[in-house]
């Protein structure tokens, strides 16, 4: 049976091709690799090893490596894929050289703000015993996966946030175990990287739509599209004011492999979309792909004069250094997400 994602795979790998003659015969360690990013990180990897012949084999630390097989038994099963059930607190280091580490485990920010303020330092800690692994490895590249979340609120003036903003999350605010936690990950590995010498690089991730999103958590565009799956209004919890941007899951995919293989240590990259769109357009982008035409509710009046909260990234640093770009609109990616849904239900 062909996979289902194969137009985006070939086209990830037509970007990144000659990127992926790096891990010819390497062996590359992966935490996360069961949520949504790491799921296209594991297919990607396939794919390109695969169609490449590179005899690459990846190892992969999960919590739970039957719930995965059940849910994509192509990956579970895959020669090139090894899985090792454990924690990340607590697992053991497997044994062999790694070549490359790929930190993309992290629980929502939407979890781990509800468990504060012990959220904070669980992903501190999470992240220091994947270090202490990977200082092990010789000349391993590495590769963490954080959030935009560390700006904190995004000034009103600024259209897109750039990587070199001085801003910090509110500590009092219902957000900051998340964005505290990533900060101090962050922090962690620079100091790392310096000490020993480690190739970190940092990718620091905004919104996101496509196949593997979850529906049923805290992602807007993902809440929308379960909302016109299941036949109801689509139903927008604020004012439709607010303002985010969403890079597809293929584009997010190359970008990731992108700066683990050729960005600069010691360096954080912004990943993500610079097209703003309000929530309310988001709203009505998911509806016109729909037939019929599902209802709009949303369910605050918005503010005379206010502007609604950003969340957008700039993306100079990775389009001039690393040739990265955005080739998925906001329509075509929720049209892509809308048509997987239909074919797994």
């Amino acid at each position: 049976m062909q996979n289902p994602l194969a137009d985006d795979l070939d086209r990830v790998l037509e970007r990144t091709k000659v990127l992926w003659r790096e891990l010819g015969g390497k062996h590359i360690f992966i935490t996360g690799g069961t949520g949504f990013v790491g799921s296209w990180l594991l297919e990607t990897f396939v794919w390109a090893n695969e169609k490449l012949k590179l005899s690459a084999c990846a190892t992969v630390l999960s919590r739970n490596p039957g719930a995965f097989e059940r849910k994509t038994p192509h990956l579970a099963g895959h020669p090139s894929l090894e899985w090792r059930r454990g924690d990340l607190s607590s697992f053991h280091f497997p044994s062999g050289s790694f070549s490359h580490i790929i930190h993309a485990a992290a629980e929502t920010s939407a979890t781990l703000n509800r468990r504060t303020p012990a959220a904070a330092n669980s992903t501190k800690r999470w992240t220091t015993r994947v270090l202490d692994f990977a200082k092990r490895q010789k000349n391993a590249k590495f590769l963490f996966l954080s959030s935009g979340a560390v700006y904190g609120a995004q000034p009103p003036g600024l259209s897109r946030m750039p990587e070199n903003f001085s801003g910090g999350p509110d500590p009092s605010g219902p957000g900051a175990a998340y964005a505290e936690g990533k900060r101090a990950a962050e922090l962690l590995c620079m100091q790392y990287g310096r000490k020993y010498g480690m190739q970190v690089k940092i990718a620091r991730c905004f919104a996101f739509a496509g196949p593997y999103l979850p529906l049923n958590a805290h992602y807007a565009v993902g809440n929308f599209i379960r909302d016109a799956l299941n036949g109801g209004s689509i139903r927008v919890r604020g004012d439709g004011a607010t303002v985010r941007s969403y890079l597809y899951s293929a584009d997010l995919a190359a970008w990731l492999w992108t700066i683990l293989l050729k960005g600069r240590p010691g360096r954080p990259y912004n990943v993500g979309s610079d097209r703003a769109v309000t929530i309310g357009e988001l709203a009505s982008t998911v509806a016109g792909v729909f037939h019929p035409r599902p209802k709009i509710r949303v369910e605050k009046k918005a503010a005379a004069g206010m502007a609604g909260a950003r969340y957008v990234p700039c993306v100079d640093r990775a389009r001039k250094e690393l040739g990265l770009a955005q080739t998925v609109g906001l329509g075509q990616a929720i049209q892509k997400t809308v048509n997987w849904n239909l074919l797994i239900r």
